[in-house]
C-alpha cells in the first residue's frame, strides 16, 4: 500500500554544489551528508515542508544504469504559496524553464510550472488547493 511521499532523489555532478543550490533555494541546511565532512559528499538530504519531505542529492556517478542525463520523465511537483514569486526565484538563481506556469482545469486553482535546476533535474512547482485542504483538516 502507497503511504505517502518519502524521497525524491536528484542526480548532480557536483553534489557539493547543489547541496549549497538548494540550501539556498529552500533556506534551510542539508541535515544529512555521506560520506560525513570533511570529505566531499556524495549524498546530501533535505527535510522540507508541512511533512519533512526528503529531497536527497546524489553523485550522479551512482544514478542507476542507463539513467538518462537529459532533463525529462516524471515531474514531482512541490506545493508552493507564492507560484509566480518561486518560479521567478528559480529563474533569478539560474534555473531554466521546463514548463511556464500553466492553469489546470475549470480555473480552480490548480496551477504548475517546471524548471531544469543548474544540475539537470526538473523541478516542479505548483499552487495546490487540494493540498491546502488537506493540511487545514489536520488542525
Amino acid at each position: 500500500m502507497f503511504r505517502g511521499f518519502a524521497t525524491i532523489s536528484f542526480y548532480a555532478d557536483d553534489v557539493t554544489a547543489a547541496r549549497d543550490w538548494y540550501a539556498e533555494l529552500l533556506g534551510v541546511r542539508a541535515y544529512y551528508a555521506y560520506p560525513p565532512a570533511p570529505a566531499a559528499p556524495a549524498y546530501v538530504e533535505f527535510r522540507v515542508g508541512d511533512d519533512e519531505d526528503e529531497l536527497g542529492l546524489i553523485d550522479r556517478r551512482y544514478a542507476p544504469p542507463g539513467a538518462r542525463s537529459a532533463p525529462g520523465g516524471a515531474v514531482m511537483h512541490w506545493h508552493v504559496d507564492d507560484l509566480p514569486g518561486t518560479v521567478e526565484k528559480l529563474l533569478a538563481m539560474g534555473a531554466t524553464e521546463y514548463q511556464p506556469i500553466t492553469e489546470h482545469g475549470d480555473g480552480s486553482g490548480f496551477t504548475t510550472a517546471s524548471v531544469v535546476d543548474p544540475f539537470g533535474n526538473v523541478l516542479g512547482v505548483m499552487h495546490n488547493p487540494h493540498y491546502l485542504e488537506i493540511l487545514a483538516a489536520r488542525g
